[in-house]
């Protein structure tokens, strides 16, 4: 069995590898992988495996996509992608590597025999756009705000269509603000998510560019590497009806991510949080509605249970969240 991970060399594609290498297979019930394709721009050369096969390069190169599918793939874990506000300011990237490279990689897949290929996708709730509603569930229309949310949402449409055709057996989890993220160039504007974590762990001044009572959606990497897994074993009747989920969360209020913070760190770390909200900030990152999760928690989707658990699991080296 061989499994391909885009952007294996990201900050959720580290987490999930040194996962993957770990247990040897993607889930319990599921036969071990016998070749792990690492695709990214870069490679961890920390990691020496047999199994392994790494491909260096862009996603958006044909030729990277002709290496990476050369051998037969039967799991993919798509994650690569040119994110929010790095997808404004470069709209040809984020057309290249978020649509076009999709729509590449769905085509090598279509044209590989049976048995049609897993395919898990991790979209965005950026697809719902913003200013969100007054609550998101499975109903919410999606009317994506950016070239990022919109990219996902018709790589979401393409994923259900090559289903549907028997093409690649797809599932798509919508991910959250996914911390805790180490401070380097990412182009998310939500980054002071995961870097008040940081700032406050090692007892350094933060000035937080939203309001104490902004409200998010949070979900540690191991909690997130957890639900990509759980996707990609899936059984395939489980996804005969609905291959779309939008994650559960813990939404929760900065002041609470604050006080959760002191708890684990020490009561000081509460004087080093000072505020100066940016508005625009605030309404894309600080405004979140309630979320009805109830069809992706049917299916054993979860979130990291509470504040105390997302603190300890955002900031753990080891990113297993299983309870």
């Amino acid at each position: 069995m061989n499994v391909l991970i885009t952007g294996a060399n990201g900050f959720v594609g580290r987490h999930l590898v040194r996962r993957l290498l770990r247990a040897g297979r993607i889930g319990a019930g599921q036969a071990p992988f016998s070749r792990l394709t690492l695709v990214d721009l870069e490679a961890d050369d920390s990691i020496d495996d047999a199994h392994v096969r790494v491909v260096r390069g862009s996603i958006a190169d044909d030729a990277v996509l002709r290496e990476a599918f050369a051998e037969r793939v039967d799991h993919v874990i798509h994650l690569a992608s040119i994110p929010g506000g790095a997808a404004e300011k470069s709209y040809a990237l984020g057309l290249d590597v978020n649509l076009r490279a999709t729509l590449a990689m769905l085509e090598l897949l279509r044209a590989q025999p049976a048995p049609p290929t897993r395919f898990t996708f991790a979209s965005t709730i950026a697809v719902y756009g913003s200013p969100m509603p007054a609550l998101v569930d499975d109903a919410t229309p999606m009317r994506p705000s950016l070239s990022y949310g919109a990219h996902k949402l018709v790589d979401e449409i393409l994923v259900k269509d090559y289903s549907r055709r028997g093409w690649i057996d797809g599932r798509i989890v919508r991910l959250p603000g996914i911390v805790a993220r180490l401070a380097e160039p990412t182009g998310l504007l939500s980054a002071f998510m995961s870097d008040i974590f940081w700032k406050l762990r090692d007892g350094e001044r933060f000035t937080c560019p939203v309001s104490a009572d902004a409200v998010a959606w949070w979900m540690s990497v191991g909690c997130c590497v957890d639900n990509l897994l759980h996707a990609a074993a899936l059984d395939e009747k489980e996804v005969e009806t609905r291959r779309d989920w939008t994650l559960p969360v813990l939404r929760l209020r900065v002041a609470e991510l604050v006080d959760a913070l002191a708890r684990r760190y020490g009561d000081d770390r509460r004087d080093l949080v000072s505020y100066a909200p940016n508005d625009a900030l605030e309404q894309a990152f600080g405004r979140f509605p309630p979320l009805d999760a109830s069809a992706a928690e049917r299916i054993g989707f979860r979130h990291d249970g509470d504040v105390d658990r997302l603190v300890v699991n955002a900031c753990a080296r080891d990113t297993d969240c299983t309870p």
